[in-house]
C-alpha cells in the first residue's frame, strides 16, 4: 500500500491522537490539527517527533484554518489522499438550559470545522480525482438516549450523518469517498473514573469503547475503495436498538 497523506482536525488528545498514532505506525504522513501549537507539541513528543508529522494550529471554524491545513500538506507531502474531520464538542443537558454561548461553541466547532475543513479537501481532491473524506460523528445522533439530553450536539452530529451521504453521492463521481464513523460512549479525557459505571450501562456491550477502536474504524473507511456513504457505528451495539 502506498504512502498516504492524512489531515487530521482536534489531534491532540483523544480519538483524534489515536487516529495520528495509528497513520503514523504505518508510516503515512500526518498532517495534525488542533487549536494552539503548545497543545499540538506536546501531543508530538509523547509520538516521539516523527518526521513525517506536521503541525498546523489554528481554529477550525475559521475557512482560513481550512485553506492553511489543505496548503501545508501539499507543500510538504504533495498531495491530501485522506481528511479526518474530528474536531468536536460533546456538551450534553437539558434542553431548556442550554445557552447562546453553548450553540455558538457547538456551531463554530462541530458544524463550521466539518464544512470549511471538507470543503477545502474536496477542492484539492477533485483536481486529483482520489480521496477519501472521514467524518467523525456520534452513535447518539442516531439512537438518542433518554439519560443522556443532548439535543444540540445531537442536532448537529446528525446533520453531519445526513451531510455525508449527500456529499458522497455529489464526489463519487470524482473518485472521493465520503463516509463517516459513529462512536458510543469512549474511554477519553472527556469522562472522570466516577462516570465509568453509569457509561457501561449506556451500551448493550457492556463496556466503555477505547480510541483505538474508533481508530481501527477510520483507518478502514479511508481506505475503501467502494464503500461510500456510509455511517459506521463503533458503539458496542448502541445503535442497534431499544436494551
Amino acid at each position: 500500500m502506498s504512502t498516504k497523506t492524512v489531515i487530521i482536525t482536534g489531534a491532540s488528545s483523544g480519538i483524534g491522537f489515536a487516529i495520528a498514532r495509528a497513520y503514523l505506525q504505518r508510516g503515512d504522513n500526518v498532517v495534525a490539527n488542533a487549536r494552539t501549537l503548545e497543545r499540538l507539541q506536546a501531543a508530538a513528543g509523547q509520538l516521539g517527533q516523527p518526521a513525517n508529522l506536521l503541525l498546523v494550529p489554528g481554529d477550525v471554524a475559521e475557512p482560513a484554518t481550512a485553506q492553511r491545513l489543505v496548503a501545508a500538506a501539499v507543500e510538504r507531502f504533495g498531495q491530501v489522499d485522506v481528511l479526518v474531520n474530528n474536531a468536536g464538542i460533546f456538551t450534553a443537558r437539558p434542553f431548556t438550559e442550554y445557552t447562546p454561548e453553548d450553540v455558538q461553541a457547538l456551531v463554530d466547532t462541530n458544524l463550521k470545522g466539518f464544512f470549511f475543513t471538507s470543503q477545502a479537501a474536496a477542492a484539492h481532491m477533485r483536481e486529483r480525482r482520489a480521496g477519501h473524506i472521514v467524518n467523525i460523528t456520534a452513535s447518539i445522533a442516531d439512537q438518542p438516549l433518554k439519560s443522556v439530553p443532548a439535543a444540540l450536539p445531537v442536532l448537529i452530529k446528525g446533520g453531519i450523518n445526513q451531510a455525508t451521504k449527500a456529499l458522497a453521492l455529489e464526489l463519487a463521481a470524482h473518485n472521493i469517498q465520503v463516509n463517516a464513523v459513529a462512536p458510543g460512549i469512549v474511554d477519553t479525557p472527556l469522562y472522570t473514573e466516577e462516570m465509568h459505571d453509569f457509561l457501561k450501562g449506556l451500551q448493550p456491550a457492556g463496556r466503555i469503547g477505547t480510541v483505538d477502536e474508533i481508530a481501527e474504524a477510520v483507518l478502514y473507511l479511508g481506505d475503501a475503495a467502494f464503500t461510500t456513504g456510509v455511517v459506521l457505528p463503533v458503539d458496542g451495539g448502541m445503535a442497534a436498538g431499544h436494551w
